[in-house]
Formats: structure tokens, sequence, C-alpha cells
């Protein structure tokens, strides 16, 4: 494969690259960088996790040796499953099935554990550089990435390690690529921060854009670096979970928010956007003659260009995107129908019933 597809294949459909220049200069000198995208297990993923498994994909496809990092020591540290790592691994093992039925090469990725390096004493004497040379201010404006919003007062101090445990992992795993959602900015800028003054090689860091919550609301906080509301798992009535059999889709999407000509914390259109046109190919939309009739929309463009100019009507809109989904989701309701053992592990230990009902195994 020759450079500009490989660097094209990772920056599409990106927030952004930091940097588009280091990201050409280090295929020019690399057959198979190292990539990665870490993860808290913490429960059922979410829809949102689409995004993240499409560019999971496209690292794989453009020759990068992809780490997937099961951060269940940073799930403990924010309380995730009421803090208890067995609950949290089961959700570890849950999560690579999910990105396995999502497309994700199983056999081409790395799963690695943060368990694994939390033994090292050069993995702690790096936490311990890092945080040396970043100020308390600056490690709590990393801190956005614990999705809190509580008071100072009420942080445990074992939060204030994880942004320096968070930039350790990428030079300990190591890896040249970071990648996440972005959200994770202020967590991979710090990293690249501490890169430069300790002269240790500088990742890469891709960022992909979230999907808001079905409620609405997606908006990102200029002051803190957080979201306001994006599909959470804590938070069913928000999210579409993985799996969910095609009336739970419906059903929610018929709900989301998506008021006409909205486009910033626009759920269904961000869904539409983000990952039917990315995933699917054109979003079909049927519509009587007297409405308009059927339109076919291939690109992301022209869905703003109908929808911000009123031509497209929300019910239209949710009617496509349910349809969308239903469709692209089948693969992985059948994968779970035979691959069932850690998503009942998962629901049994949660307490509760996965979406998508029984699942046979």
């Amino acid at each position: 494969m020759d450079l500009e597809r490989r660097v094209e294949l990772v920056a599409r459909h990106t927030v952004e690259v930091l940097t588009p220049e280091e990201l050409r200069a280090l295929f020019e000198r690399e057959e198979h960088p190292r990539a990665y995208i870490g993860f808290e297990p913490s429960g059922l993923l979410t829809l949102g996790q689409m995004v993240c498994a499409r560019k999971m994909r496209d690292l794989q496809e453009a020759g990068c040796r992809l780490t997937v990092f099961l951060a269940d020591w940073h799930a403990w540290i924010n309380d995730k499953l009421g803090g208890s790592l067995e609950r949290i691994e089961e959700a570890g093992r849950y999560m690579r099935d999910a990105f396995v039925a999502l497309g994700v090469d199983d056999g081409a990725a790395q799963w690695r554990w943060a368990h694994e390096l939390i033994g090292s004493r050069e993995y702690w004497s790096r936490v311990i550089r890092i945080a040396k040379v970043t100020s308390l201010a600056r490690t709590k404006r990393a801190m956005s990435v614990l999705g809190r919003g509580e008071e100072e007062s009420s942080l445990d101090t074992a939060k204030m390690f994880y942004p320096a445990m968070q930039a350790a992992d990428l030079f300990e795993l190591p890896v040249e690529i970071a990648y996440a959602g972005l959200d994770q900015r202020r967590a991979h800028v710090l990293a690249r921060e501490v890169a430069h003054q300790y002269r240790w090689p500088v990742p890469v860091a891709v960022h992909t854009p979230l999907i808001s919550s079905l409620k609405g609301g997606g908006r990102m906080d200029p002051a803190t670096g957080g979201f306001e509301r994006k599909m959470s798992k804590s938070d069913p009535t928000s999210a579409i979970l993985l799996p969910s059999r095609p009336e739970e889709i419906r059903s929610r999407i018929a709900g989301a928010f998506c008021p006409a000509r909205e486009v910033e914390g626009n759920p269904v259109l961000e869904i539409a956007r983000h990952i039917l046109l990315v995933e699917a190919g054109p979003l079909e939309i049927p519509r009587p003659e007297k409405f308009g009739g059927p339109l076919s929309l291939g690109t992301a463009e022209e869905l703003l260009g109908v929808w911000t100019e009123g031509k497209l009507h929300p019910q239209d809109l949710k009617g496509a995107v349910a349809e969308g989904l239903v469709h692209r989701l089948a693969p992985v309701q059948e994968y779970f129908e035979h691959h069932a053992e850690h998503l009942t592990r998962l629901r049994e230990a949660l307490g509760g019933t996965a979406p998508g009902g029984p699942v046979a195994g």
C-alpha cells in the first residue's frame, strides 16, 4: 500500500490529527507503526463505539500494529462497576468480543491489560517522572478524562494518579500513534508535552468525534474540555447498547432528540454522518412524492445541506437512521448469539439483563 493511502486511512473521518506532518513522517520511516486505543471496561458498549471500531479497522488496514489497552486499574480508580476488579475484567472480556463483532481483526490486534504494567518498577518510575514535570493545575485539567463534574473536595486522591498513568501507558507499551475519541484529547496532549520535555518519542495523536446522548446536549465545554452529554452506558436511555434488538433500536431512535435544522448536539444527525455514511454507504430515505420523494444521500455534506435548508423532516431522518442501524447491527446481534459466554457473565456480574434479550450460549 502506498504512503498516501496509508495516511488517508488513518486521517479520514477524524476531528484532528496531531500532527498531519508527524503522521506522514511516521509512515515514511515505519512500515508497521504501533498504534493504541485504551478503554476502561465498564459495562456494555454503546453505539458510539462504532466510530472507534471503524478507526481501529482503518489503523489495521494501514498496516499499524494495533494494541487495544483494557485499562482495568484505571476503571478501578474511576469507580467503574462499583470498583470491583472482577466485574471490570468481565467487562473487558465482553469488550473484546464486541469489537470483534464490529469487525476489528482479533488476530491482528494485541489485547493488553493495565494490570500487566503495574507490576513493573519501570512503569511506576515513568509515572512519577511524568508527575514531576506536571503541575497540579495541569493534572486537574487533564482529569476531564474522568468524565466527572464533582467538586474537588469530593474527589479521592487516587484520581490524581490517573492522568500520569494514562500518559505513562503510551510510553511503556510503547506506541507511536495514540488514538481515541475527542474526550481524550487533553490526556494525549499531556503525553506529547511530557515527551518533548524528556526527549521521548512523541506519539501522534488521532481523535474522532463523539456521538451525543440520545437525549441531546452533546456539546463540548471549552472551559473543561469535557462534554455536556455523550452517549453513555451509565444512562441506558441515552444510548443504544450492543447488542440490541431491532425493536429496541427503532424505539430509541424514535424517541431521540432531533430538532429540525439543528446540527450541534443532534445525535440522530451524528449517527447518520459519523456512522452510517461511513459504514454503510448512501443513506436511503424513502418518502412519498408529496413530501419530496425518495432521497439518496451519499456524503455528509449532502446530508448537512438538505438538513440545514429544512428539506428533510426529522421523522424521515429518524426512520432512515433506524433502519440503517438495524441493518448494520444485525451481524453484531448474530455474533453474540453464537459467542454469548462473556456477555452472559457480564450480565450476571451486573445483576441485570443485557439489551437484546436472552442470548443463547
